[in-house]
């Protein structure tokens, strides 16, 4: 399993391969790895900090129905945060203006193809979350300490082309985090509060 090394700067994103590309390299759809940005919603509510998710819609090419961060492609000259503010603007219709960035995570490869670049940002309490219906069926969030909770977690063993793959999951109600979002996850809560800013918030 890959090992987080912490939050990059947001002037200095990761660079070269995913960490986890060895592991599912001979089950890619394409050994073409394409840019991709997801952001990471941290929200600071009256009851802590909470950790935005969404549900895919079933009807979308790649990973339908699946929990997810709100992301996507990046489009032509378009930077990490620019795609991952897009990207949030698009699917649960947050502006960029009550999104302040703080850092990436490691980038994540996926096995539909993509180099997954994540941004952790802070979303502004202010900010109104409404699904765009067409990418996401539903918008929910998970206390920070909650995910942060070892008991939470597990690891599971999925077939994919024939062979066994190892990957986190989550469980939060009747949701099924697990696969890249579970491996984000792993990445966010083995960060300090003190990385991510939350005492600056409080």
């Amino acid at each position: 399993m890959h090992k987080p090394t912490g939050l990059h700067p947001l002037e200095h994103p990761p660079q070269g391969a995913p960490a986890n590309l060895p592991e599912i390299l001979d089950g890619l759809v394409s050994p073409l790895l394409r840019a991709a940005a997801v952001l990471v919603p941290l929200i600071l509510r009256e009851d802590g900090v909470q950790v935005v998710f969404t549900v895919r819609s079933p009807d979308l090419a790649h990973h339908g129905g699946q929990v997810s961060f709100p992301g996507g492609r990046l489009e032509p000259g378009e930077s990490i945060v620019e795609g991952a503010l897009r990207e949030v603007h698009e699917e649960i219709g947050v502006e960029a203006r009550f999104v302040e960035p703080v850092g990436y995570l490691d980038a994540i490869a996926t096995i539909s193809g993509f180099r997954v670049t994540p941004t952790v940002g802070w979303v502004s309490p202010l900010a109104r979350l409404q699904a765009d219906p067409s990418e996401v069926a539903e918008i929910f969030e998970v206390p920070l300490s909650v995910l942060r909770d070892p008991g939470r977690r597990s690891e599971r063993i999925l077939t994919w082309r024939g062979r066994q793959r190892r990957t986190s999951a989550y469980a939060h109600g009747h949701h099924d985090i697990w696969g890249v979002t579970a491996w984000i996850v792993d990445q966010l809560v083995a960060l300090p509060d003190e990385a991510l800013g939350t005492g600056d918030r409080r």
